[in-house]
């Protein structure tokens, strides 16, 4: 499946309900075969200047009719896979609770 903008204004919506840097306006991409989701690093855990950083990278397998959400690690500059889900609503409940700081740094 490729991107689209239903689903993206679907993510850029579900962000508003995110628990951590909510005062600072992410933005959602398309990229091929999903969507990446960047925010300014507000914790300077990251990006010591502030600038943007990658927070999750969501991917629709359409063979297996399942969402995958992916993680950056920073330190490696790569992507993680970090769990697929059945529908994007319970991917997007998890990457807003985040409560190990996984893709909010």
């Amino acid at each position: 499946m490729q991107p689209n903008d239903v689903d993206r204004k679907r993510i850029e919506r579900a962000l508003d309900a995110r628990a951590r840097y909510r005062y600072v306006s992410p933005e959602v991409r398309a990229v091929e075969g999903g969507y990446r989701i960047e925010s300014p690093c507000c914790s300077r855990n990251v990006d010591p200047a502030g600038g943007m950083i990658d927070i999750a990278r969501l991917e629709y397998a359409s063979a297996l009719q399942r969402w995958r959400l992916y993680r950056k690690d920073h330190a490696r500059c790569e992507w993680t896979l970090f769990a697929e889900f059945g529908a994007l609503p319970a991917l997007l409940q998890m990457l807003n609770q985040d409560p190990d700081r996984i893709f909010w740094p």
